[in-house]
């Protein structure tokens, strides 16, 4: 649980994001903010100071407190795609992840089929048992695909691919709720999924980029019919919603995998 200084970051950076202050507008004053939210002026300062330094607004003598260009913001930093994932995701926000993730993930997938422990490829391997399982017995799916591509980037061993899995992990969430939308999604992912944990246990970096790559294009389509169709994308407050057991019967399809 956040405390007071927690709190009133989320705030400000949340009121910055929605576009509440103007794309260049001022924030109230010290007085109007401590009165608004019932802290004291440290508090406020420290946020403030903390907005200033993840890019958010900008402070000066002569420009007061104002609201940054948001390609000013700090992108990677996970706080900062919290934010805009909660005020809601945007087609741009989208596709810039989208582009992000098709440079990412095909590199990490590449180091991680050169450098994954087995420690690593248990972690991927439960995520898919918990993936298979959601598809055919029903349950939470999102969050094991989610635990799998992490596991994949963690399996990397780049420090700097870590940090980006941080950045990537509202694109990586909201992606994965399109695809269970799709009739059979899930499911016709499984053997993709498979292949890739295949690849990296046999270490064989190019089959391991190709199956990935594969896969993200079949999302960024999913994603690009979304936004086509002016649908809401989905929102990343509330939990996914589980799978239903719709795939028990696919048995055949099961002992392939």
């Amino acid at each position: 649980m956040k405390n007071v200084h927690g709190n009133t970051v989320d705030y400000l950076a949340e009121a910055v994001v929605v576009g509440r202050f103007g794309a260049a507008g001022a924030l109230p004053s010290e007085a109007m903010l401590c009165a608004e939210l019932g802290v004291s002026r440290t508090v406020v300062r420290e946020a403030v100071k903390s907005l200033v330094a993840k890019g958010l607004i900008l402070t000066g003598p002569k420009v007061g407190t104002r609201v940054q260009a948001s390609d000013q913001w700090n992108w990677f930093d996970p706080d900062v795609i919290a934010w805009q994932a909660r005020a809601g995701l945007t087609p741009e926000f989208v596709r810039d992840l989208q582009d992000l993730r098709l440079i990412v993930e095909p590199a990490a997938i590449r180091l991680a089929a050169q450098r994954a422990t087995q420690h690593d490829i248990d972690n991927i391997e439960a995520a898919f048992a918990g993936m298979k399982s959601a598809i055919f017995e029903g349950g939470d799916y999102v969050s094991h695909d989610l635990r799998f591509h992490q596991g994949l980037l963690l399996a990397s061993h780049n420090r700097m691919l870590v940090q980006m899995s941080k950045a990537l992990s509202a694109l990586l969430r909201t992606s994965f709720a399109i695809s269970t939308r799709r009739k059979n999604g899930p499911l016709l992912a499984l053997p993709l999924h498979r292949a890739m944990i295949d690849a990296v246990i046999n270490r064989l970096p190019d089959q391991a980029e190709a199956a990935v790559r594969v896969l993200i294009e079949s999302a960024r389509a999913d994603i690009e019919q979304v936004l086509a169709s002016r649908s809401r994308l989905p929102s990343l407050k509330q939990p996914p919603p589980p799978l239903r057991a719709a795939f028990k019967r696919r048995v055949a399809v099961a002992e392939r995998l």
